[in-house]
């Protein structure tokens, strides 16, 4: 969030909204300066709580991924070969991010988005996404893998996006809207196809290809997103018949939106309904593990406990002034 402050305050607009008196067409960011900013995006650095919370949830942050590459599929790369394998799909898009340019720079919202994005790979990664695609503002993320059930995938998936959604809403709206940004929100959409309803392979010719899914469950999920309310995620019911007590957690869209948008997708000849679901992400997150809420009810992530030897040296803050324990050692 310091990059996306400072990136604001380099912007020409910046200086004219201070007061600084020079006009906006006399004020030009350097190249040197852009390349800084720009610089600080692409660092593979996360906050030790987020290396924290990868360790919870036993995953480590693994910034070798490549780009459109689930590494139990590319094999299938430039082959006529294909597999049938569960996959989960998400997909996220960054609301209210064109009109940024009616008040910066291209470099400047250029800077600002990135920003975002990183954040949310880094949420994705932290959690075992795998990043298949950027499209524009959006994140196309896949959940699971052969070693992992479809179970476990849905609450890894379930679990990213309610954080990325409750720090969007939440930590970086006030933080822009300290630096004058208006309010930028995310919509989700999340969908599971079943072994049988998908196949991995390779899409394409040549090096214009790339490995990915069939599957009407995929095409589904950035369908839902555009279903979803601001800051919103919805789910499709392969989603919510994975999570226990699944009643908790998803309303029908139809009761936010009406009648009319109960169902996702209709197949009359095969009478088959999918139902969308609104999923209620601030009520999930607050009973995840890795999750405790403040003093004043807000969900934080927990700090992992580090245990250290009792000794003199780790006593003497709390025993200083107790002269009688250190005796002459004082």
């Amino acid at each position: 969030m310091k990059l996306i402050k400072d990136a604001v305050d380099s912007d020409a607009s910046s200086y004219v909204t201070k007061g600084l008196g020079a006009p906006a067409s006399a004020i030009v960011r350097s190249d040197e300066q852009f390349k800084a900013l720009y610089s600080r995006i692409k660092q593979n650095e996360v906050a030790p709580s987020m290396v924290n919370l990868s360790e919870s949830v036993r995953r480590k942050i693994d910034y070798e991924q490549q780009l459109g590459s689930h590494p139990d599929f590319k094999h299938l790369k430039g082959t006529e070969e294909i597999e049938e394998h569960y996959i989960v799909s998400a997909f996220i898009d960054i609301k209210g991010s064109t009109n940024l340019f009616k008040r910066f720079d291209k470099q400047t919202v250029f800077l600002i988005t990135n920003t975002i994005l990183k954040a949310g790979i880094h949420t994705m990664l932290v959690f075992g996404g795998y990043v298949h695609r950027l499209q524009g503002d959006g994140i196309f993320v896949y959940f699971g893998d052969k070693n992992m059930s479809e179970k476990e995938a849905v609450k890894m998936a379930l679990s990213a996006v309610s954080v990325f959604t409750h720090f969007v809403k939440t930590d970086l709206k006030e933080y822009l809207e300290s630096v004058g940004i208006e309010y930028i929100g995310i919509r989700t959409g999340v969908d599971l196809g079943y072994q049988e309803h998908v196949i991995w392979g390779n899409s394409g010719i040549g090096e214009i290809s790339e490995v990915t899914t069939c599957s009407l469950h995929t095409s589904l999920a950035s369908k839902m997103q555009s279903s979803a309310d601001k800051n919103g995620v919805v789910v499709g019911a392969h989603i919510r018949n994975e999570i226990e007590n699944g009643e908790d957690y998803f309303t029908p869209v139809a009761a936010r939106k009406g009648e009319k948008d109960r169902y996702i997708y209709i197949d009359s000849d095969k009478k088959f309904y999918y139902t969308q679901y609104d999923f209620l992400w601030a009520k999930f997150l607050k009973t995840l593990d890795f999750i405790a809420l403040n003093q004043y009810g807000k969900p934080v992530f927990k700090i992992k406990d580090i245990a250290r030897p009792i000794s003199d040296s780790s006593l003497r803050p709390i025993a200083i002034k107790s002269t009688p324990y250190f005796g002459k050692k004082l």
